[in-house]
């Protein structure tokens, strides 16, 4: 079995570190706290929520853990569509199906069956916001009035401001600040949007939670999380050849996941740099044609300017005279703004430290790509 999960639920000896970040999480749970969980997409924010329920199941047994991922919603009603399936999902037992299809029918939901899985499926179509209001306030209070603990965890938060007509935002608060058997953790990729969302004084979730911000892992400790899975499996892998690994992903927890688990599949003993470069090779050429098609949406210049930045690796001034005249990306104001819109399509990652801000294409493998280009 190939030790490099490329999905998020991990089982625990594939799980690499996040020890601090775990205990962290789990202690803030524990004392009643709701948390914020950022950082930016793929950095291994879902698998560690889904490794801290597994710790937090361990310790409180009955406690029941909803996980709702909402980046592909676009309505309050996709919204309440998502989160009764998350809820269904848990409850195994036919006669809490059954019951909670029954609280939930006050919702006026129309509800259908998954013809492979079985599970329910659900569709909210609702012809009124207090409609809405009601669906949402009954799916709170059912949890409310579970018999054990919730913890619900909301991934991709800030999806919510883009609902049109109902102020999500301050109808979730309004709704989840009374609740005392149910906690929650709001995990967003958008930090900007999230760090308004509950640190802007006149933001409805404004100091109602645990901020947290999530880092890469440790280069060292995820030198040797690869090096001991391929020995648990009785193989191995040069140091260059991981030492490239780590580079060449920038750790970043998805991408270094992905060639681990590519390399690991090729090799029958040893993995060398060659094994390495082989596969990283194999992920640009499968990923050529969904890159292309990102040329296509966007403006020469736009273009042109990916490919700069792709090629420095990471910019601590885009709109500098150095880089601009480096690459003829033309004037300081035609930067700035190729820039705040590269970014705004989440095309370039912003890292923001004290000593100011940094840029880098957001998609490794696709930054890869494109320090080929011409």
């Amino acid at each position: 079995m190939n030790p490099f999960y490329l999905i998020p639920h991990t089982p625990e000896p594939y799980f690499c570190d996040r020890e601090k970040e775990t205990k962290d999480l789990v202690h803030f749970l524990d004392n009643g706290q709701n948390v914020t969980l950022i950082a930016p997409r793929r950095y291994g924010k879902t698998g560690l929520i889904y490794h801290v329920f597994d710790k937090l199941a361990e310790k409180k047994g009955r406690m029941e853990l909803f996980y709702m991922d909402i980046y592909a919603t676009g309505s309050v009603d996709d919204f309440l569509t998502v989160f009764a399936e998350s809820i269904a999902k848990v409850l195994k037992k036919e006669s809490l199906v059954k019951s909670f299809l029954k609280f939930l029918s006050r919702g006026r939901p129309v509800i259908s069956h998954d013809p492979l899985s079985g599970e329910p499926k659900f569709t909210f179509t609702m012809d009124s916001d207090a409609d809405r209001r009601y669906s949402l306030k009954t799916l709170l209070d059912y949890l409310e009035h579970r018999p054990n603990k919730v913890i619900v965890a909301i991934d991709e938060f800030q999806q919510i401001r883009e609902y049109e007509g109902m102020p999500m935002e301050a109808l979730l608060r309004t709704y989840i600040q009374p609740l005392t058997n149910v906690q929650f953790i709001f995990s967003g990729s958008r930090k900007h949007l999230m760090a308004e969302m509950f640190t802007y004084e006149k933001s409805p979730f404004y100091e109602s939670t645990t901020l947290y911000s999530l880092d890469k892992i440790d280069r060292d400790i995820y030198a040797r999380f690869i090096k001991d899975q391929f020995k648990k499996a009785k193989k191995s892998i040069t140091e260059d050849a991981v030492d490239f690994i780590l580079d060449w992903t920038r750790c970043h927890t998805f991408y270094t996941q992905s060639l681990c688990n590519r390399v690991f599949s090729n090799v029958r003993k040893e993995a060398g740099l060659v094994d390495v470069l082989v596969a990283a090779d194999a992920l640009l050429k499968e990923n050529n044609d969904s890159f292309l098609e990102r040329r296509s949406l966007l403006t020469p210049r736009q273009w042109k300017f990916l490919i700069a930045v792709a090629k420095e690796g990471n910019v601590e001034e885009p709109t500098g005279a150095a880089f601009l005249q480096k690459y003829g990306l033309g004037a300081p104001s035609t930067a700035s703004r190729l820039l705040s819109s590269l970014t705004e399509k989440e095309l370039l990652l912003e890292t923001k430290s004290l000593e100011g801000s940094s840029y880098c294409v957001y998609n490794v493998f696709f930054s890869r790509w494109l320090e080929r280009m011409g």
